[in-house]
């Protein structure tokens, strides 16, 4: 029998719960877990209490849960020490590094590439409902905001390596020596979201009969009166009247 909408969240919830408490037994380092789950717990917070305002789809909520559950395993290890080249020798009797010729552990760096492959379909869900933007907008903009929480995120990690210091913070930035860490990080979370919107763009392009005309109309120009100064003067003379 087909779950309904809302058994289908609650059981993506009591997964995730499931998911979640048996990493949070015993990390790797607590205190780094502690950290990297302050986020997550602000964000599970707004969806639950977001819940009867905004219902996001299956789709989008299949998406969200596959990466948090992918962050529980990093803030569980911490990121820099998931144990993915152990496994991947213990299936094949080589490591993953060894076949790929890396050097440093890139669990982080997956990550930060679903950060945008996974989530910026469940953006772009919000900016078409509520926003109602539609044709390029609908996929520029979920690809722009992946990009910037991308960057702010970073932010928040230097930040965070600049109050706590010594190896707390250094688990929590996560560099490995790299001192270009964080641009690639950015530019993964980036290329996830180019690729989720270029692929959710094809699909609607086969599918949705109107897709070239709202394209087209999404970048027309609306408003032919310039805004800036022109738009301020307008607004003080609009007041002084009476």
């Amino acid at each position: 029998m087909r779950l309904s909408h809302h058994r289908f969240l609650v059981l993506l919830g009591v997964l995730y719960g499931i998911w979640w408490s048996a990493l949070a037994i015993d990390p790797v380092s607590r205190a780094d877990w502690a950290l990297e789950n302050v986020l997550v717990l602000l964000f599970v917070l707004g969806l639950f209490a977001s819940y009867r305002w905004f219902m996001f789809s299956r789709t989008s909520m299949a998406l969200i849960f596959l990466f948090l559950c992918l962050h529980s395993i990093g803030s569980h290890y911490t990121y820099s020490m998931v144990p993915y080249d152990e496994w991947f020798q213990v299936l094949t009797g080589t490591t993953f590094n060894d076949l790929m010729g890396w050097h440093r552990n890139h669990f982080d760096r997956l990550a930060h590439l679903a950060y945008g492959l996974l989530l910026a379909y469940p953006i772009r869900e919000v900016f078409l409902r509520i926003a109602d933007v539609k044709g390029f907008w609908g996929y520029f903009l979920p690809l722009d905001v992946t990009i910037s929480t991308s960057a702010i995120y970073e932010l928040i990690e230097w930040a965070a390596a600049e109050i706590f210091g010594g190896e707390l913070g250094m688990q929590y930035l996560g560099t490995q020596g790299d001192v270009w860490d964080a641009h690639r990080d950015m530019a993964l979370a980036s290329f996830g979201a180019f690729v989720a919107m270029s692929v959710t763009a094809f699909i609607n392009m086969k599918l949705q009969r109107d897709f070239a005309s709202e394209w087209a109309e999404s970048l027309r120009i609306k408003r032919r009166e310039p805004l800036g100064e022109s738009s301020l003067m307008r607004m003080l003379r609009q007041r002084k009247k009476p």
